[in-house]
């Protein structure tokens, strides 16, 4: 399915939970759902961002026979909070809440994480896997602060109690994609948050990574992830874990040689979307 052919997305319905954030709810486009997927976006980023961008992810999904949910995450885009300064713990329970608002939908309920929104995914799904069909998770932040040393991760949570809101590491912009057109789209958006990453949501991120691995022993859904060997703003080597230590047995991930962070707004976008599109249909069928 090329970007020609997906059909512009109308303004999405309102959708809520118990979670202080802005909820939304595109609807498929064929007559019959195949689906639900519940999208969990990036750090600075918001859900709609995936409708223009993200080679029109959500457009794509819809026409497909996907239903997708999604909201702005504590602190993002539309929804409450002090930008980006946002404890992961919190938005695991958020995650969590909104998968259970949609266990009532029929057919198969799938999530799809990037980024931090991976870890998110990822964090819920560690804790409870029921009510799901399967998971896509892009350029996931699994690993956090590997090469940090050992005294600033002690210090990390001490300062992110007294100082919630101090800047840390700067993402930077030029490791998002190949392309300097998205970069130059991502800089202009004023819904993105562009500054560095406050110490509470670090710490949060390096913490919650942290407790992800004593539960992937039991990591059975069917899983997707897909990951650039240039990405500098997540690890790899955080996909790979996943991959050796879940004993699911339908599990594949996929290495974008070259790629960086944003793959769906990089020179591979139309392998990924793809992939992702056909790894859903297989499940549906």
């Amino acid at each position: 399915m090329t970007a020609e052919s997906v059909v512009a997305a109308p303004a999405p319905e309102s959708w809520s939970f118990d979670a202080p954030v802005k909820g939304y709810n595109w609807a498929a486009h064929t007559p019959t759902t195949r689906g639900t997927v519940l999208l969990a976006h990036g750090f600075g980023e918001y859900a709609g961002r995936y409708v223009d961008r993200y080679h029109t992810l959500i457009p794509t999904l819809q026409a497909a026979g996907f239903a997708v949910y999604g909201y702005d995450q504590r602190g993002h885009g539309a929804s409450e909070g002090r930008r980006a300064v946002i404890s992961a713990h919190k938005l695991t329970e958020d995650h969590l809440k909104a998968r259970e608002a949609l266990r009532a939908l029929p057919g198969p309920l799938f999530a799809f994480g990037h980024s931090l929104g991976g870890l998110i995914t990822a964090s819920s799904i560690a804790r409870d896997p029921r009510g799901l069909s399967g998971v896509i998770l892009s350029s996931p932040a699994l690993l956090v602060g590997e090469n940090e040393p050992a005294w600033l991760k002690r210090l990390a949570p001490w300062l992110a109690r007294i100082a919630p809101g101090l800047a840390t590491t700067d993402l930077g912009t030029a490791s998002l994609s190949r392309m300097q057109a998205e970069i130059d789209a991502y800089q202009a958006d004023k819904s993105i948050y562009q500054g560095k990453v406050p110490v509470l949501t670090g710490a949060s991120m390096l913490q919650l990574s942290a407790e992800l691995w004593a539960h992937t022993a039991r990591w059975n859904l069917p899983t997707l992830i897909v990951h650039g060997t240039e990405d500098k703003i997540t690890d790899i080597n955080g996909s790979r874990r996943l991959m050796q230590e879940a004993p699911a047995p339908d599990k594949r991930l996929v290495e974008i040689e070259g790629g960086y962070h944003e793959l769906l707004n990089d020179e591979c976008r139309e392998e990924v979307r793809g992939l992702m599109v056909d790894w859903l249909r297989e499940r549906t069928a």
